[in-house]
């Protein structure tokens, strides 16, 4: 799951180098996907849904912007300054799979935005720290649902991250918030060999969501900025492994000679 894990996060790196006013959706998405040829990666999202009697995703990555949540559709929309966008995508090498998601401010951003960010970010960084700590996931979940609110902002209930290993989404489901009746069914024990994808996803003034007429785009209600942050973390016995982290020395003399420049590593 690493080497699915590393092309991920190698695809965010090159999709955070063109970040600009200006660009459209859709030219990032293009380098996901020159990414994943690159390496042979089965995009996990393109064509997602058409097995479940949905709409099949149309891309390698949903790209998210301001008050879309998630599941945006690339396309022509342009980013302009003070936008905030989120960018989330996943692959399967080897039969192995690996997902990711950040958000990244498009220049100059509000003072608001700029600590939807930070606080987005940093209750993921959390949850991993204490994973080392806790027993349960339960006891994870309550302490990152307490640090969002606490900073004066809402958890987004209806999406929740999940298990994966050979398929994107698989037992179990792992929510960013406390709620004492799921969790009685729901609840799981934080032992080695358990990978899972946490993602929290963080909004401003209300966690209502809407689903737009793409039937994919999911926006908040009162169409005020939303963040993503997500990483694949594998359970060890020395403790929780950013699977879709950046590479160790040894694994960046594989890749493309650019990366060995770290001052423009996007690290999440």
């Amino acid at each position: 799951m690493r080497a699915a894990g590393l092309i991920v996060w190698q695809a965010h790196q090159s999709a955070a180098r063109l970040l600009r006013p200006g660009i459209t959706t859709a030219e990032i998405n293009q380098a996901y996907r020159e990414t994943f040829v690159e390496y042979g990666a089965e995009p996990l999202f393109l064509g997602y849904g058409a097995r479940l009697g949905v709409p099949a995703f149309p891309a390698e990555t949903c790209i998210s912007v301001n008050e879309q949540v998630v599941h945006g559709i690339p396309g022509p929309r342009v980013l302009k300054e003070g936008d905030i966008v989120s960018l989330d995508t996943g692959c399967r090498l080897s039969g192995w799979c690996g997902d990711a998601a950040v958000t990244h401010a498009i220049g100059n951003i509000s003072e608001e935005s700029t600590r939807l960010l930070e606080v987005t970010d940093g209750v993921l960084n959390l949850a991993i720290d204490l994973m080392s700590q806790k027993k349960r996931w339960s006891q994870i979940c309550k302490l990152m649902e307490e640090y969002v609110v606490e900073a004066g902002f809402f958890v987004v209930k209806e999406m929740v991250g999940h298990g994966i290993g050979k398929e994107l989404h698989e037992a179990p489901q792992v929510p960013n918030y406390y709620n004492e009746a799921m969790l009685a069914s729901e609840d799981f024990e934080l032992r080695p060999g358990v990978v899972i994808a946490v993602e929290p996803m963080v909004s401003i003034g209300t966690e209502r969501l809407e689903t737009l007429d793409d039937n994919w785009t999911v926006v908040t209600e009162n169409r005020k900025n939303s963040a993503h942050f997500e990483h694949t973390i594998a359970i060890t016995q020395e403790g929780p492994i950013r699977l879709t982290g950046p590479p160790s020395d040894e694994e960046l003399a594989q890749m493309p000679e650019w990366l060995h420049d770290r001052t423009q590593w996007v690290i999440w």
